[in-house]
């Protein structure tokens, strides 16, 4: 068992090897699931309530209650990613403390993967340890184990850890549970809507409004190192981009116009935001350092050159553009240079969004309606994924195997909702937020 002892240096990290071991599960017939199978079954995983060795306070709840909460996020993140049929906790029995090392495998029939785990206290507003384990039924070994020590506050943390280390030792992918998602929070009908920047984790918990609505909010995108959002603030006729500390609350001035601003991005490196801004009735695309400065003029063709999102090296730039007469992706260098067009089927394309794999572009395809689709660097292979009357402006999960995006449905009075899916096109879901929702930017992992 993991010990209760082990320092709070370590909290929310995997422990030390000499804690905490991880054991790969053996060489033959190895318990997984395919991430780009869309006709491929779910993998059934029995996820009951993780037992406590003495049910105590805590300022989240017991030990106890702690337990079964744990449980309930796990199975709704592996739920969520389209690639499992979790059962639990509600309905499964609670295994006991000397079960979570030493399971009753002839308890779990018909599973093909077992969850089982701990939670301990000391009691108060001490840190809590939370133990996860994944068990292979069928060969009755052990396939991984984790283990966090975090504030009680911090459970659901713990939860979302505990269910990226399942999925990625089950899937062989980076995972992708504990991030962060910023978005617009809107009010009002759509003519007169007010737009707040808010955060929630990437399941929709923990919501936190950022700004109060005075101002328009619209486009954040959280940095690099998750330390600072990235926003648009239009206060009457003064447009203002903004870096907002998410430590401190507060936020600095990078760059400011009367002009129409829009659609800033982070470069990997965290050092430089491109934007659009219209000038003259002419639209191009500028990098400003992110310490604010003269911005640099990157496109200059006539008509209208929106958006700019890097490639993960950094070395280039996706965006859209109506030069050839029509909303169009194009790929240029990161200083402007080699500007080629590389969308090539019918209709317009507009948002497009470069994958943290460097493998895939997604972007908006109108044809009639809004849809999410996605295509190579090169142009090739394009697919639809999403299917709603007005689904637009994607944005990649860490791993980049989901995709979230909002949907407006039709009427003055429409709700925008953010929703996600996978690159299967198959398992899609609304991520639940207090107000209408739009403009979902996904954050990297959590540190």
């Amino acid at each position: 068992m993991i010990p209760a002892s082990l320092p709070r240096a370590m909290r929310l990290m995997g422990l030390c090897a000499a804690t905490l071991l991880t054991f790969a599960s053996p060489a033959h017939a190895q318990l997984s699931v395919d991430v780009t199978d869309e006709t491929a079954s779910n993998l059934k995983i029995a996820v009951p309530a993780l037992p406590t060795n003495q049910s105590v306070g805590t300022p989240a709840g017991t030990t106890e209650e702690l337990g079964r909460k744990i449980a309930e996020v796990i199975a709704s993140d592996l739920k969520g990613s389209g690639l499992f049929d979790p059962s639990g906790p509600s309905g499964l029995r609670v295994p006991s403390m000397a079960e979570v090392t030493a399971p009753a495998y002839e308890s779990w029939g018909g599973y093909e993967a077992l969850v089982q785990g701990f939670v301990r206290s000391a009691g108060g507003a001490n840190d809590i340890t939370v133990g996860c384990y994944l068990y292979d039924v069928a060969l009755k070994s052990e396939l991984t184990r984790k283990g966090f020590i975090v504030a009680p506050a911090d459970w659901r943390r713990a939860a979302h850890k505990c269910a990226d280390a399942i999925y990625a030792r089950l899937s062989g992918e980076s995972p992708f549970f504990d991030s962060r998602i910023a978005y617009i929070a809107e009010t009002g009908p759509k003519d007169a809507r007010v737009k707040r920047l808010a955060i929630m984790d990437s399941d929709g918990a923990n919501h936190r409004f950022i700004t109060n609505g005075q101002s328009l909010a619209l486009s954040p995108r959280f940095s690099p190192d998750y330390g600072s959002i990235l926003y648009v603030s239009y206060i009457g006729r003064r447009v203002r981009i903004f870096v907002y500390d998410i430590g401190t609350g507060k936020q600095r001035l990078v760059t400011e116009s009367s002009n129409p601003t829009f659609a800033p991005r982070w470069s990997p490196d965290g050092r430089n935001i491109l934007f659009s801004m219209a000038i003259a009735g002419n639209t191009d695309i500028y990098r400003v350092t992110a310490t604010g400065g003269t911005p640099v003029r990157l496109t200059t063709s006539p008509g209208i050159d929106v958006g700019g999102s890097y490639s993960p090296d950094g070395t280039k730039i996706v965006f859209e553009s109506d030069r050839s007469g029509t909303q169009q992706v194009y790929v240029m260098n990161a200083d402007g240079s080699n500007q080629q067009r590389i969308s090539r089927g019918g209709g317009r394309y507009a948002t497009p969004e470069w994958s943290p794999r460097g493998d895939l572009i997604a972007f908006t395809k109108i044809s009639g309606d809004f849809k999410i689709a996605v295509m190579t660097p090169a142009g090739d292979n394009e697919r639809i994924l999403t299917n709603g009357w007005q689904d637009e402006a994607p944005t990649w999960s860490p791993n980049g195997r989901v995709l979230q995006f909002f949907r407006t449905t039709p009427g003055r009075d429409g709700m925008s909702q953010v929703w996600q899916v996978d690159l299967t096109g198959v398992n899609e879901r609304r991520i639940p937020t207090p107000l209408n929702g739009s403009d979902p930017a996904w954050g990297p992992l959590l540190p």
